[in-house]
């Protein structure tokens, strides 16, 4: 695929954004590039590989979920809010 102005301005377009005219042909560039790349990973043989892949052999380790409460931030998150009550936020009750 080839990137010139044209695309550019297409892509401009579609994303809402405006590139300016000193910066166009660097963005081309760039763009290029990237395509250029993802076409050269459509030319890997990649039939006999698994579809997923992870560098943590054995799976993810697990870690105790061990609460911690600092009340001095309890108490500072809940200065600011409408209303609290008992270390907790008072909310307008929404369903019946």
């Amino acid at each position: 695929m080839k990137i010139d102005d044209e695309l550019l301005k297409k892509l401009e377009k579609l994303s809402s954004l405006k590139i300016s005219d000193e910066k166009r042909e660097g963005v081309i560039k760039q763009l290029s590039e990237i395509v250029e790349f993802v076409e050269n990973l459509s030319e890997l043989h990649l039939d006999n590989e698994e579809a997923t892949f992870t560098t943590v052999r054995g799976g993810t380790p697990f870690r105790e979920d061990i609460p911690n409460v600092n009340p001095k931030i309890v108490e500072t998150i809940l200065r600011n809010a409408p209303q609290s009550e008992n270390g907790f936020f008072v909310v307008p009750k929404i369903i019946e």
